[in-house]
């Protein structure tokens, strides 16, 4: 036993040395602090709930330790997580994000701003509410707007359940009746922006302008020539 424990002791010796050199090499090497911005995921979102209120997409970091650690941290694989599997709608507080940083042993973090962030989550509902066209301008001399009808009449808008309750219509892009003489027909997109909210499928409707002649409305008189008479 004896023996084999001094076989090629000279190597063990050697290596023995050279661990101890690189281990106070690399802990009595120069110590650095670096900045970094890294990204902030959400993952694992339930199914039928929706993140309902303004979350950070990024944190600043701050990490120290020895330069050759520091040197051969990219940015690029560093990440923190913030995982919401099987979270209740509510408001749920994630601290302490250092603990998911996934860094080399060596390095240490010594700030995260924000430390925490708070998620909202709600559940996804749908409304059926009716659309409105914005109709702008005013048509040529001798005609009034009568009536528009929109189709379809309705859209489905899906989301946080919070805001769908303030949700009462949808209105159009306008469309603009400046000089127009006839009824006419125009396809409007649906002029929709929600915070945690969209609009379902449809996306645009056709807006069908009906005018009709102003009984209020004489034409000016002219003379044979065309020209308008003075009075």
């Amino acid at each position: 036993m004896a023996d084999k424990l001094l076989e090629n002791w000279f190597l063990k010796l050697v290596s023995l040395a050279f661990a101890i050199v690189l281990w106070f090499f690399v802990m009595g090497e120069r110590r650095l602090e670096v900045a970094h911005i890294i990204p902030l995921e959400y993952k694992n979102l339930p199914q039928n709930l929706i993140l309902a209120n303004e979350v950070p997409n990024s944190v600043a970091v701050r990490i120290s330790g020895p330069r050759a650690l520091l040197m051969n941290l990219s940015p690029s694989d560093i990440s923190i997580a913030v995982d919401l599997e099987n979270l209740p709608p509510g408001v749920t507080s994630f601290k302490r994000l250092e603990e998911s940083l996934n860094i080399p042993s060596g390095l240490k973090v010594t700030r995260v701003s924000p430390s925490y962030v708070d998620v909202k989550l709600e559940r996804v509902r749908e409304k059926q509410v009716p659309v409105k066209a914005v109709l702008t301008g005013e048509p040529a001399a001798g005609f009034l707007l009568d009536r528009y009808n929109v189709e379809p009449a309705k859209v489905t808008v899906f989301g946080a359940e919070s805001e769908l309750k303030g949700i009462s219509e949808v209105t159009t892009e306008g469309v603009d009746l400046t000089g127009v003489s006839e009824s006419f027909s125009q396809t409007a997109a649906i002029s929709y922006i929600g915070n945690y909210t969209d609009l379902k499928d449809v996306k645009t409707v056709e807006v069908q302008v009906i005018l009709k002649p102003d009984p209020n409305y004489f034409p000016p008189e002219t003379t044979d020539q065309g020209a308008p008479v003075n009075k």
